[in-house]
């Protein structure tokens, strides 16, 4: 500040003159106002950074306690431990300590002492304060080199000079206009003044409206009355001088504080971007867990529909899901790693700390539930397909049942009261004969049904160990049918021994209708059982089993003509036993009394079985159709995936060796690149060609293919490994690039890189391991230690996997060149702000910094909590510090 020490004794000399005041002058009632309202205000601008003020100056410094606050804040340092009693003792001791402090910056104090200023001297206390704003607010004030008041008259010269009706030679009557006030504010902020419409005429116009502008927008509190400057003829110099010297002090520092601020803007400009690369990140990793999280409980479901249309519906959205949903999110993963790489490039490039995601949202951990997903996805396609089966299966079982049900039921329709009759005990004995002859035939006729009582247990039993969803009504209704079938056996019991009973009663007989009977009951039974089986369902998934339906159809059809002959024989016992009637004229009701079968019946359910043969010709003819069509799309499938899967390999294996065997500069690499995943992505149109085929297949219920090993599974998982990996090698290039250009590596240092690093690649995989790394820096001079080396791979692996990528390589080997900011000088640039304290203020941030990074700043500083600490106080230097990494924000 000081050139040499005859400038500062002259200072010193200055300043001893300025304190052998004119005590006459000091005794002017005007000049004395002035100077406590001036000095009053200028001490309360510094102690209401402690939280508090003054009213009397000459009262509320007699205990010394707010005097040596006051030295306190305007210097930054502590001064003794203040006594706390309310004797006078305690009062003077307290006010030396303040005067000692004083006398300490190299100020002689004439003619002031405690005692004086403790029993509120008025002239004593109002010299003691001029005398401490000479040392700390005029005394540092160095223009051209002059200093002190000189200096500060001179800096007034300097930046009024353009101002027409302005001319400061002094610091009294230069002012009392009030045009130098408002040119010194309108000099530094123009905005504030319409200095053109200001008049010299009108002093108290433009004294009011430079204290008003001050006090408002410069933190200069009003120190001095437009009314007492006016109506003094000369106003008081060391109050003008005291508040001009505000001026100097609010104005002088504005071009470091710009400087500081535009560091400091920088710095925070580029955290800020991180800092949104990194939320950009955490919510599209959060997004693409969550949709993972809600995907994966969907694939595990393996809660079956009851009906074919639902699992149907079920595999329709997992078509949808597989064809719409799962290739965007296929896209935000590799996106995602994109970013996260890029990301850590840019932070390695402005030297902070690699970016460690939020627990759960790593790269690896989205790796994780992808595959998760893919397990889960693969079991339910599988799952679906099965349940498609079994629910066929289901449904062919459920008609079985109900239509032999159906036939059943309606055979046992009336049988219970037949047999309940007591129509025996009045007929006559051949009545009686007659009705034993038809229980017989009912008998044989209710054994003939076992069998199908037997088929409806039996497909009940199926259909529960299935899982049929309407078991419980299927099994009622089986267990009604055998209810019914034991009481049947039992009535039938009853009835023939009652008949036997009575059996010698009865002497004519009618063979011919019994024979008819015992014929035409089984035949009966023949031909519903043809009808079931020439209208029974069939599901078939090969020729071979196709053929096998007509092999046995046709076996079939050449028993009818021996069936056609038992039919006529059963006919001809009928029109035999009518001959008889007609011969005999035996008194017969009309009807056979041992069967309800009758010759119509007969031919008619006869006609029945001839009208299906042929139908069931045509449907085994279609099913033989489909059968072909869907053999001819098994291989047409087979052609093309025999094609696709070996490409899909080849590539991936191309691919392989271009990361490693790359030349030319890295812009001929990535243009390469990216021509070749062009060539790889016009082959889309072939992937969509095969899931077309592979969804015909689908539709048509194919569940395997003999001509081929690949699945459209393997296809598509092949397929996205392939998109994936271009994408990341192109990747790597680019954030090479970005690594180069920031660090001005050449291309002859990125091939001694690059030739280094796949020499030491001994897997020829893209990464080396640690060891191999280890070797690596050896070999190029490092002398490692195990902590050493620890440390370097802290830089080089973040994530802790255990090996080191080329990118990471490469940035190690460079990463000496850089030339970034330090948190030190971010440090220093926020103490200029500050003012040189230890803490800096939020208003202090508001007027240096933009708004939004004001208030970033603002948000993320802890409140200073140091010995010097004030209201609103906040730490900067931690805040610094955090910047780069050493501490948590």
């Amino acid at each position: 500040m000081y050139n040499n020490m005859d400038e500062y004794d002259e200072e010193i000399t200055y300043m001893h003159q300025e304190d052998d005041w004119d005590r006459d002058l000091l005794l002017d009632p005007a000049w004395e106002k002035q100077q406590r309202k001036t000095f009053t205000a200028w001490c309360n601008s510094h102690l209401r950074k402690a939280g508090t003020q003054i009213e009397n100056i000459e009262e509320d410094f007699r205990d010394g306690l707010k005097l040596m606050l006051l030295l306190e804040v305007i210097s930054g340092e502590r001064l003794a431990k203040p006594e706390r009693g309310k004797m006078r003792v305690h009062k003077i001791s307290n006010v030396n300590k303040a005067l000692d402090f004083i006398a300490g910056k190299g100020v002689k104090l004439v003619s002031i002492g405690a005692e004086e200023i403790v029993d509120g001297n008025a002239k004593m206390t109002l010299g003691m304060i001029w005398t401490i704003i000479l040392r700390f607010a005029i005394q540092d004030i160095s223009v051209e080199e002059t200093s002190a008041k000189e200096g500060l008259l001179l800096w007034c010269q300097r930046k009024t000079a353009p101002y027409k009706n302005v001319n400061i030679q002094n610091f009294h009557i230069s002012w009392k206009d009030g045009l130098g006030f408002c040119a010194l504010i309108h000099r530094h902020r123009p905005e504030l003044i319409d200095y053109g419409k200001l008049r010299k005429d009108d002093p108290m116009t433009n004294l009011n409206t430079a204290f008003d502008v001050a006090e408002k927008y410069l933190d200069i509190p009003k120190m001095l009355d437009a009314e007492d400057i006016i109506s003094t003829l000369r106003p008081d110099e060391k109050a003008v001088m005291t508040y001009v010297s505000c001026y100097y002090h609010a104005f002088s520092g504005k071009q470091k504080a710009e400087t500081a601020a535009n560091r400091i803007c920088k710095v925070l400009a580029v955290n800020q971007e991180n800092e949104q690369l990194m939320e950009d990140y955490e919510k599209l990793a959060s997004d693409l867990l969550e949709w993972i999280r809600r995907t994966i409980p969907w694939l595990e479901n393996r809660m079956p529909e009851n009906t074919m249309q639902a699992m149907q519906q079920k595999l329709e959205d997992f078509r949808d899901y597989r064809r719409l949903h799962k290739p965007p999110k296929v896209q935000e993963k590799c996106q995602l790693e994109i970013n996260f790489n890029t990301l850590q490039t840019k932070l390695r490039l402005s030297n902070r700390p690699a970016f460690m995601p939020s627990e759960g949202k790593m790269v690896s951990d989205i790796n994780n539930g992808w595959g998760n997903l893919e397990g889960a996805e693969k079991g339910y396609e599988e799952w679906l397909l099965n349940e498609i089966r079994r629910l066929e299966r289901l449904d062919h079982l459920a008609e079985k049942f109900r239509q032999k049900a159906a036939i059943h039921e309606a055979w046992t329709e009336g049988k219970e009261e037949m047999l309940q009759k007591h129509d025996f005990e009045t007929a006559s004995l051949s009545e009686i004969k007659a009705l034993l002859k038809k229980h017989e035939a009912f008998e044989s006729d209710l054994a003939a049904h076992q069998d199908r009582v037997e088929q409806i247990a039996a497909i009940a039993q199926e259909l529960n160990e299935l899982d049929y969803y309407d078991s419980p009504s299927v099994n009622a209704r089986c267990q009604r049918i055998c209810d019914q079938w034991d009481a049947l056996g039992a009535l039938t019991q009853k009835r023939s021994e009652a008949l036997q009973r009575t059996e010698k009663l009865l002497e004519t007989i009618d063979q011919l209708y019994l024979e008819f009977a015992k014929r035409a009951a089984p035949f009966n039974n023949w031909m519903e059982g043809a009808m079931e089986d020439l209208q029974d369902t069939f599901i078939v998934h090969t020729i071979e089993e196709i053929q096998g339906l007509s092999s046995a159809h046709e076996q079939f059809k050449a028993t009818l003509p021996d069936a056609d002959k038992e039919r006529q024989a059963i006919l001809g016992i009928h029109n035999e036993i009518a001959k008889i009637v007609q011969t005999y004229h035996v008194n017969m009701a009309g009807t056979n009394p041992y069967t309800t079968i009758n010759p119509q019946e007969v031919n008619a359910k006869w006609d029945k079985v001839r009208q299906l043969v042929p139908q069931r010709d045509q449907a085994l003819i279609e099913e033989h159709a489909r059968q072909q069509n869907n053999e001819r799309l098994r291989r047409q499938f087979a052609n093309q995936a025999n094609v696709i899967g070996p490409w899909i390999q080849t590539k991936m294996e191309e691919i392989g060796r271009i990361s490693i065997e790359m030349h030319g500069t890295l812009e001929d690499q990535l243009t390469h690149l990216r021509q070749y995943e062009k060539s790889i992505v016009n082959y889309k149109p072939k992937i969509d060609q095969l899931e077309g085929d592979h969804q015909l297949i689908q539709e048509a219920l194919i569940f395997d293919n003999k001509h081929t090993n690949y699945t459209m599974e393997h296809i598509r998982v092949g397929w996205e490994q392939l998109l994936t990996t271009i994408a990341r090698t192109i990747n790597e290039i680019e954030n090479q690039v970005l690594t180069r250009d920031a660090k001005g590596i050449t291309q002859e240092q990125l091939n001694e890189y690059r030739a280094s690093f796949n020499h030491f690649d001994r897997k020829r995989s893209g990464i080396m391991d640690a060891e191999d790394f280890k070797t690596c820096l050896i070999s190029v001079g490092y002398n490692l230690g195990e902590n050493e080396f620890s440390r370097i791979m802290s830089i080089v692996d973040p994530n802790r996997m255990g090996v080191v990528t080329f990118q990471a390589f490469i940035d190690f080997m460079s990463r000496e060149t850089t030339d970034t900011d330090t948190a030190d000088q971010v440090t220093a640039s926020f103490k200029v702000l500050a003012g040189d304290k230890n803490y800096i203020l939020a208003d202090e941030l508001l007027r240096e910094l933009p708004p939004d990074q004001a208030e970033y700043c603002m948000a993320r500083m802890a409140p200073y909590t140091g010995p010097d600490a004030v209201p609103g106080a906040l730490d900067y230097m931690s805040f610094s510090t955090a910047l780069y990494g050493e501490s948590d924000l």
